[in-house]
């Protein structure tokens, strides 16, 4: 049992809120080890012209401390 930090970002795409958390995932894998889980807080998205053009999810990314 270790120590777990937990950290907010928003994920966008131009393709649905499930591609949004995987972006938002694979970008903050680059420079952050042992990601554990990922909790969508909250899913909006842009409109224009009656039409969705970007879908936004805000996530909570929890992961194992390294001392």
């Amino acid at each position: 049992m270790g120590v777990f930090l937990v950290r907010e970002m928003v994920g966008t795409s131009s393709h649905s809120w499930s591609d949004a958390a995987r972006q938002a995932v694979a970008i903050a894998a680059k420079t952050v080890r042992n990601i554990r889980t990922v909790e969508v807080v909250q899913s909006t998205a842009r409109v224009e012209g009656g039409e969705i053009v970007e879908y936004r999810v805000q996530l909570k990314l929890s992961f194992e401390y390294e001392s």
